[in-house]
Order: structure tokens, then sequence, then C-alpha cells
């Protein structure tokens, strides 16, 4: 459980002067994490010894732990804890927030080495695809359906130990597409390394951080989160607007293979979807696949 909310579930069962210091605390967030001990206890008006206490009953080892994971509560961000209403978005918000991260976007992907990552994939005998949370599992099998359909071998992977093995058995020359929307994502990293030591080439798209570090070809993405704490992270849709580079790139380096699948595809989509409804649909540019 994290501090904030031990202090939380707290209130009403301190003594009164400890009472007063954790009020203090989750109104005055920063300056808790950063204050020394005599300036919380002349705001708080009670004694250095009801810190102390207020401390030990929170489990933390000493007031110097305390702060320090106050400290880590304000990195997470006061605009989860403000107690005022939030004011609803109209539904523009949502477009436009997609514009607005698309554009500050445009043209940080380097088309060489777009190029280069998509030659890799498709002279690779086996690709995995590794992402975690909510928006990068998603795209990972996203990546893995955009693939298939190009006649490349390949699997998305979002469970940690999955990932795990599936990296010790690469072959040298293998690829692995690694996807973090923050860069910072353990699990993925730890498995890339694994990938990668023994002989995978690395594609990364993520932000600049420790596993494009790791890269061999890194797709940079930025990302750029709003106070409107109730909408989803419009920058997924960056993550896949990279994956469609890096995918149409793969189709055009084997486009025969890539329209003779396709073909296939479109094939059976069709008849599956006239055979569903007892009629020819005069226009059949469906999407393919849904």
């Amino acid at each position: 459980m994290d501090i904030i909310n031990k202090i939380q579930e707290g209130l009403g069962l301190f003594s009164p002067a400890e009472e007063k210091v954790a009020k203090l605390i989750l109104s005055e967030l920063h300056f808790a994490a950063s204050a020394s001990i005599n300036e919380m206890a002349d705001r708080a008006q009670v004694s250095h010894a009801s810190i102390t206490r207020l401390a030990k009953n929170l489990g933390c080892e000493n007031v110097r732990d305390l702060k320090f994971q106050l400290a880590q509560s304000v990195a997470v961000g006061e605009r989860f804890m403000d107690e005022r209403p939030v004011e609803k978005k109209n539904i523009s918000h949502v477009y436009t927030s997609i514009q607005e991260i698309l554009t500050l976007n445009v043209g940080l992907i380097d088309e060489q080495v777009v190029s280069a990552a998509s030659e890799a994939i498709s002279q690779a005998r086996h690709c995995l695809i590794y992402g975690v949370g909510g928006g990068s599992t998603m795209l990972a099998a996203e990546c893995q359906n955009r693939l298939f359909r190009l006649d490349v071998l390949s699997n998305a992977h979002s469970d940690p130990m999955l990932m795990r093995m599936t990296a010790a058995t690469v072959n040298k020359n293998d690829v692995v597409i690694a996807l973090s929307i923050s860069g910072v994502s353990p699990d993925v990293i730890a498995a890339t390394r694994i990938a990668k030591d023994y002989g995978a080439i690395v594609i990364a798209i993520c932000p600049v951080s420790e596993l494009s570090a790791l890269a061999d070809f890194h797709l940079p993405i930025k990302t750029q989160e709003s106070d409107y704490i109730f909408k989803p992270s419009a920058a997924r849709y960056v993550m896949m607007a990279a994956v469609d580079i890096l995918c149409s790139e793969v189709a055009m380096k084997n486009q025969r293979r890539s329209k003779e699948k396709l073909r296939r595809l479109k094939v059976q989509l069709d008849q599956h979807r006239d055979s569903a409804s007892g009629a020819t649909p005069s226009d059949k540019r469906f999407p393919l696949g849904d």
C-alpha cells in the first residue's frame, strides 16, 4: 500500500498530534516532502516526537523514510489527489489531444532507420514482440496482427515470464520489437536484454530511455500527458503510428509475398461476409480483418 493511502486510511485512528501532521501532509504534499522536521513541526504545531511516531505508525523506518515515500508520491502527481471536481471536457477534446500528440511526433522517426529495421524483420527467421501494460500490450498484439499478414512469422507476448522464456530461445538475427510508451518498463527491458545477449536484433518503439539504449534500431516517440486524468493517454496513438510505419515498410520490402498473403485474406474475408449476409455488397473495400 502506498504512503498516501496509508495516511488516508489512518485518519481518525491517529493521536490528535499525529492527526494534525497527517492532515498537513495530505493538504500540502510538496511542502511535507521537502520540509525539515522543524518546519513540519512548526507548521502543524506539534512536537518532533509526534512526527516520528506518525512515521513509525505508517510503517516507515524513520522520518527520512517517510519524506522519501512522500517525495515518490509527489513524483506521481498531485493532480490525482486534488479533491476539487475535474471539469468535464467536450467530445472534441479527444480528437484534439490525438491530433496534438501526432503533430508533436511528426518527423521524429528517421526513414533510414525504418528501412534498416524493416529489412531486419524481412530477413529474420522469427520476430518476437514484447509489450506490457494497457497500451503496449494491445499494440504488441496489433503489431503481430500487422506482420502475420505480410508472411512474417511473429509472436506477441505480454506475460513477463513468457517474455523471458521466449527471449532465451532466440537464434542469432531473430528480431525483437520492444514496445514501451514510457521506455522504462522493467519486464520489457529485462526480456529485451536477454534476447540481445543471445544475438537478437532489437527494434525499440519508445522514448529515449534505458530501453532505447539497448536497441539496434530505435523508432522514437514523445509523450505529452495532460491534467485531464479521466481520458486515456493519447500516446498510444503515437505508438500505433510507429507500428504502422514499420509494418508498411516491411510490406514494401516484400511486395510479392505481401500482396499474395493480403490477396488470400481478402478472398476469404469476402467469402465469409457474403455467406453470412446472404448478399454481395456493391463496395467491398472493407478493412482487412475489421
